[in-house]
């Protein structure tokens, strides 16, 4: 069987590295909770169906992937596939002792509900099919939102003495989340499930899938991909760490849900701070950083979602080289919806989020003298690229960027990274 699959491999990743050698794409879903939304449907009467938008999305992906003559090798989903949980509380943090509290403000966004097994998850499969029957391979970070089960912590309860006029972002306020259970989300992305079950590219998990690790070849190297669960654990970062000691020298690129708000800091949305809530087995942003992600000089790129808004930095890591971290997240985006009739929401008093169908591409180019990547947003609704929306600073920025001109806007979803000393720090991952 391992002979089986080892040849299996060999086969794959020729036919893989006969592909552009310098050239080729990586495609980054950010969360796509708000377009398999049950209550975003026509028959729950939303103007439009809103889970085109992510059908769409994920057929262009498909029908630009290198299987099929396009540039995509690859793709990282942030997380956050779905938007509302099946339980209200886990039986595992149940059995610790941890209870869940009402939040009149957070529940009613917050709601358990069947559909989410009968329609958002069936959603969800349909689009990630179309990349598997194209043959692209890909990893999947699970989100809050991709939890069993998200509660208000009994910690860390909402004031609710205030109205809601004087309640502010803030845990003090708000209260703090908590999420368990990742049944569901191993139901789709499981390691013995038909995504990932024995695919090649497929190399390693943890907690059953909760965590990967892909490989990939493009651009004349070989690539690692790993997925992480949000605020991880030790136990997960020491499995992370191991697979990096299985695979070294490899560029790698960790997609995880939560790492970067939208002012670039390594902090987490304040009413969504696992690590504050549950220490013990939750490690924060910035430990992450300091515990994982700095430490090893192959890990490149850190890719994140969750806050709603874009972002990225580069630092250096431990032995000076730089570690690329960027956030995408337009879940909040509504265009789509208000043109077609859907009103304002009266809660948010913003347009009805969906995400209008803007996710990132990653263009590598890995030239011998000068290794960059570009960074494009594009919406195959409107068929193109952010910076070829004239009104696309008008629609979003007052709510994602306030601070920033036009010109600054706009260079948040369109730039690029020039890929310091690429060639050699990856001597050893470069294909003969």
């Amino acid at each position: 069987m391992k002979a089986v699959f080892g040849l299996y491999l060999v086969l794959f990743l020729t036919a893989c590295a006969s592909s552009n050698r310098d050239t080729f794409t990586l495609a980054v879903i950010p969360d796509t909770q708000n377009y398999v939304d049950y209550s975003k449907q026509k028959n729950e009467g939303f103007v439009i169906d809103a889970s085109e938008l992510f059908i769409q999305q994920m057929q262009y992906i498909a029908d630009n992937s290198v299987a099929n003559d396009g540039p995509i090798a690859f793709v990282a989903s942030v997380g956050d596939v779905w938007q509302h949980q099946s339980l209200k509380i886990d039986p595992e943090h149940e059995a610790r002792g941890i209870l869940a509290v009402a939040n009149p403000i957070l529940d009613r966004m917050l709601s358990v509900s069947e559909k989410t097994r009968s329609i958002e998850i069936p959603k969800a499969v349909q689009g990630y099919q179309l990349l598997a029957d194209a043959g692209v391979p890909f990893g999947v970070a699970p989100g809050n939102h991709d939890h069993d089960a998200m509660w208000t912590s009994h910690e860390f309860p909402p004031d609710l003495t205030k109205s809601i006029r004087e309640i502010s972002m803030t845990a003090e306020d708000l209260g703090i989340l908590h999420v368990g259970g990742l049944n569901n989300f191993r139901s789709v992305f499981g390691d013995d499930k038909p995504f990932f079950k024995d695919q090649p590219w497929y190399v390693a998990s943890f907690n059953g899938g909760a965590n990967s690790a892909q490989k990939f070849i493009a651009g004349g190297y070989e690539f690692l991909h790993i997925t992480l669960e949000m605020q991880a654990s030790d136990e997960v970062v020491a499995w992370a760490e191991s697979v990096l000691a299985a695979n070294p020298g490899l560029p790698t690129i960790f997609t995880t849900h939560d790492y970067l708000s939208v002012s670039g800091e390594r902090e987490p949305n304040p009413i969504v701070d696992l690590a504050r809530v549950d220490p013990q087995n939750h490690n924060s942003n910035e430990q992450m950083w300091q515990k994982l992600y700095s430490q090893h000089d192959q890990i490149l790129f850190v890719l994140c979602g969750h806050q709603h808004g874009q972002s990225h930095r580069v630092d250096p890591n431990v032995n000076g080289e730089p570690v690329y971290q960027i956030l995408a997240d337009y879940q909040d985006r509504g265009q789509v919806g208000l043109v077609a009739g859907q009103p304002i929401n009266r809660f948010t008093r913003k347009p009805e989020a969906i995400g209008d169908g803007w996710f990132r591409l990653m263009e590598f180019d890995l030239d011998q003298n000068s290794p960059r990547v570009v960074v494009k947003t594009y919406s195959p609704y409107f068929a193109k690229y952010s910076s070829e929306e004239p009104n696309y600073a008008a629609w979003y920025k007052v709510y994602e960027h306030p601070d920033l001109s036009d010109a600054e806007f706009l260079q948040t979803d369109d730039f690029v990274l020039e890929l310091d000393n690429f060639h050699q720090r990856f001597a050893a991952a470069r294909l003969p």
